[in-house]
C-alpha cells in the first residue's frame, strides 16, 4: 500500500464495509501517513444503514439481494458522496455459509463515476474469507490507480 501515497497526492479515499467490518479501513490506517489521503470509514452492516447513509435503494436490495454487484457498486458511489472523497472501496457478503447461503463476498472500488467490482466465492473459513476480501479489494484498488492516466493526478 505504500505505493498509494504517490498516486493519491491531493486525492482522498474512504471505505464502506459490511462483511469486512472495518478491516479495509484498518489495513489502510496501519500504514504511516494514511491521514494524507484516508478520510474515513462506515461499517454499514445493516441494510438500513446502507440505505440511509449510502443511498442503496431498498428496491435494489429486494431485487438483487444485499450481497450483489449492484449493491456493492452503489456502496462505492454512496461512500464517495457521503465522505466527499475521490475514491472508495466497499464490501458486502456472506463471509461464511449459513441458512442456505454459500460464501459470496462482493468487493467494489473506484470513483463515483468509475466503479468496479468482483465476487469472491471460495470458502476458507469466515476469518480467512474476510482477510482475503480485504487483501483483494486493496490489490484491485491499487491496480485501478495504476491504470489511471497521469492527468487524473
Amino acid at each position: 500500500m505504500q505505493e498509494w501515497r504517490s498516486r493519491l497526492v491531493g486525492k482522498t479515499v474512504c471505505t464502506a464495509e459490511s462483511c469486512t467490518g472495518g478491516r479495509i479501513a484498518s489495513a489502510i490506517t496501519a500504514v504511516s501517513g494514511a491521514s494524507d489521503y484516508f478520510v474515513g470509514a462506515l461499517v454499514a452492516y445493516q441494510n438500513e444503514v446502507k440505505e440511509r447513509m449510502l443511498g442503496v435503494p431498498p428496491e435494489m436490495i429486494a431485487e438483487h439481494d444485499v450481497v450483489s454487484r449492484e449493491v456493492v457498486e452503489q456502496m462505492v458511489r454512496g461512500a464517495c458522496k457521503y465522505f466527499g472523497t475521490d475514491y472508495a472501496m466497499a464490501s458486502t457478503g456472506y463471509a461464511e455459509a449459513w441458512e442456505g447461503h454459500e460464501v459470496r463476498i462482493w468487493i467494489g472500488w473506484g470513483s463515483a463515476d468509475d466503479v468496479h467490482s468482483l465476487c469472491l466465492r471460495e470458502d476458507h473459513g469466515r476469518v480467512r474469507n474476510v482477510e482475503i476480501a480485504t487483501e483483494k479489494v486493496m490489490e484491485e484498488f491499487s491496480r485501478f490507480l495504476d491504470a489511471l492516466p497521469e492527468s487524473e493526478f
